[in-house]
């Protein structure tokens, strides 16, 4: 659907401009400042033992709550109807073994992993399939895709070896930009030399069917392992029939699956050339822990339109203003992001989100997730679930001891130069931290017009939409605290104007959030508050922690395991650059120091007091 919108706004677009921008202004708004000090102070605990213990116990009872929600949340496909053949997911391994894991978890490879509360599933953490939701079992091959845990699901490694997972948190090791290429390299190596295009959709047919027969004759369970969900029993028999739909439409099938990997993988290095011309190459395989806000999508967009006669000459529009690349936010404790009306009930004030807050709304939040992962038959359940779970979901608490007289110290300094911007439900957009503005540049007016005529209309959700949800028949996008969404597509995605700067997020959890800036940059909280120590290049998305510095383990010469993280070069781009939050700023005659090179016993203090929060 939101290629179906961007296409018509691309084509209406020069009109539009010619009326005037007046017409086209009313869909947008403006925001509002952020509340002034004073602001939010979370205190210092009295016994960090039993704290640990008491948001450790708020968390379970969260989750056992909104069971159903994180069910969704975790473990179900983002679409209904679309995504890869599970049983061409499952067969890449056995296609192209030296491109994929082990095999009890090929999906290793781009940062999906085993999670051991998970028991039995055929996948890993991240991936779900069509027939764990849709009502009639045979209906269709089930197809797999990715789940909002896929991204949002992390994990700590203690020193024992025993994993600690994040809900809500990041999946540092998620890399779905390497996932796609590892597709097309697969493909790559049985066309062989061949060019002929029928001859290598054929190559491919038949490739896969031989490793299917060979495959389900040596383990009736290979493609389901003999899984169970909520009555439904994907035993070998579910599993015989789901061959023989696959075999029934084999040649489209995978003809289909052929074409829409290489074109989404083509559009992303459309992207890459364009606005990443420093780290093209790099970039292509994609950096893990990370994505790009629109780019897969806005890429597909591009390639629809390039080849019409018609839409070629605006096709370009499509594209990203500037480079999005971006580490994965922590969701938890949404509402301290999400916005609020304003006294007369007109606009969203108070909240943003996203790095810029370009998407307020948080149900929209989760539609543009799941749309960007390049679907436009999306399940809007899975955003309504997700928003009922994330709304009040605990933070993950620091998992290591923390010397509270120290931390006091820090509570104060926080008061002082802190937490004036770092308040929850505050929307305001900062300009002037030296930070690279890419990614705040990256919705222009194209796709803002695309997402408001998208997001909001009757293919994903309007305000009459209905789903099911926890056995009740709701409408999710009919009104946002109390107030009625009808004609209010305009808070769907804001005006470029409105967020060409950073949101000061709350710091809830900050200590899983490493590495820091919006780009991950900076490799731990030492690091932000003296940047004239931070590092160029460091190891990133390591699972074992630096709890003197507090982030993840980022020095290269600890780095043994060389199967576990990558070299992250803040030089080499600026998409990439450590820049920002580097110098004290002035506002409203206030000065707020955040370079505390010059004074290290403090800027240790306030580390000791972040960890609490």
């Amino acid at each position: 659907m939101l290629k179906r919108a961007l296409m018509l706004t691309l084509i209406v677009l020069p009109v539009i401009v010619l009326v005037g921008y007046g017409k086209l202004s009313g869909l947008f708004q403006s925001r509002l400042k952020a509340p002034e000090p004073p602001a939010v102070v979370q205190p210092v605990p009295t016994d960090w033992q039993s704290t640990q213990q008491q948001r450790r116990t708020e968390i379970s009872a969260h989750l056992q709550k909104h069971q159903e929600n994180y069910e969704h949340f975790a473990n179900f496909p983002v679409s209904k109807t679309q995504g890869i053949p599970l049983i061409a997911l499952k067969l890449l391994p056995k296609l192209a073994p030296e491109f994929w894991g082990d095999e009890d978890n090929f999906l290793s490879v781009m940062g999906l992993f085993n999670d051991e509360r998970l028991q039995g599933y055929p996948f890993p953490r991240g991936i779900g399939f069509t027939s764990l939701v849709r009502e009639q079992l045979d209906a269709d091959i089930d197809y797999a895709s990715f789940t909002c845990g896929g991204c949002h699901i992390g994990r700590l490694r203690h020193d024992d070896g025993h994993y600690e997972y994040l809900d809500g948190g990041v999946n540092s090791e998620f890399n779905v930009i390497g996932y796609r290429l590892r597709i097309v390299q697969t493909l790559n190596k049985l066309y062989g030399k061949e060019t002929d295009r029928e001859r290598k959709n054929n190559i491919i047919i038949e490739a896969m069917l031989a490793a299917l027969d060979s495959t389900h004759s040596q383990n009736p369970n290979y493609f389901y392992n003999n899984y169970s969900y909520g009555g439904r029993n994907f035993d070998s028999n579910y599993e015989s029939k789901q061959i023989l739909l696959f075999k029934q439409d084999a040649a489209n099938i995978i003809t289909q699956f052929i074409q829409h990997q290489e074109t989404v993988y083509q559009g992303w290095q459309i992207i890459a050339k364009k606005l990443y011309p420093n780290i093209e190459q790099r970039i292509s395989s994609g950096f893990a822990g990370m994505e790009d806000a629109i780019g897969f999508n806005a890429a597909a967009v591009y390639q629809n339109l390039k080849s019409g006669s018609l839409t070629q000459l605006v096709a370009p529009l499509a594209l990203p203003r500037s480079h999005g690349v971006t580490d994965i936010m922590v969701v938890w404790n949404q509402d301290t992001h999400d916005p609020r009306w304003n006294t007369d009930k007109t606009r969203l004030i108070n909240g943003g989100g996203q790095w810029n807050g370009h998407i307020p709304l948080p149900i929209y939040k989760n539609i543009a997730a799941q749309i960007t992962l390049g679907f436009d038959d999306i399940d809007i359940s899975v955003s309504a679930h997700s928003e009922r779970l994330l709304k009040d979901l605990p933070a993950a608490i620091y998992p290591f001891d923390v010397n509270l007289e120290l931390a006091r110290k820090g509570q104060a300094l926080f008061a002082e130069n802190c937490a004036a911007c770092h308040q929850p439900n505050n929307g305001k957009v900062y300009t002037q931290m030296g930070t690279d503005m890419g990614r705040a540049k990256v919705a222009g007016t194209v796709i803002t017009v695309g997402a408001q005529l998208s997001f909001a209309g009757d293919k994903n959700c309007s305000p009459d939409t209905s789903i099911e949800l926890e056995g009740a028949q709701v409408k999710p996008c009919a009104s946002y605290r109390g107030v009625s969404l009808k004609d209010q597509s305009k808070q769907v995605m804001l005006a470029p104007k409105v967020h060409n700067g950073y949101n000061a997020l709350p710091l809830v959890g900050l200590w899983a959030q490493a590495p820091y800036l919006h780009n991950g940059s900076v490799p731990t909280l030492y690091h932000m508050l003296v940047p004239a120590e931070r590092p160029d290049v460091f190891v990133k998305s390591r699972l074992d922690y630096d709890t003197k510095n507090v982030g993840f383990n980022w020095q290269q010469d600890t780095w043994s395991n060389k199967k576990e993280g990558y070299l992250y070069n803040t030089t080499a781009s600026p998409a990439t650059s450590h820049a920002g939050h580097d110098h004290d700023i002035t506002e409203n005659g206030r000065t707020y120091k955040l370079d505390w090179s010059d004074d290290k016993p403090s800027a240790w203090a306030l580390i000791e007091y972040l960890k609490t929060l």
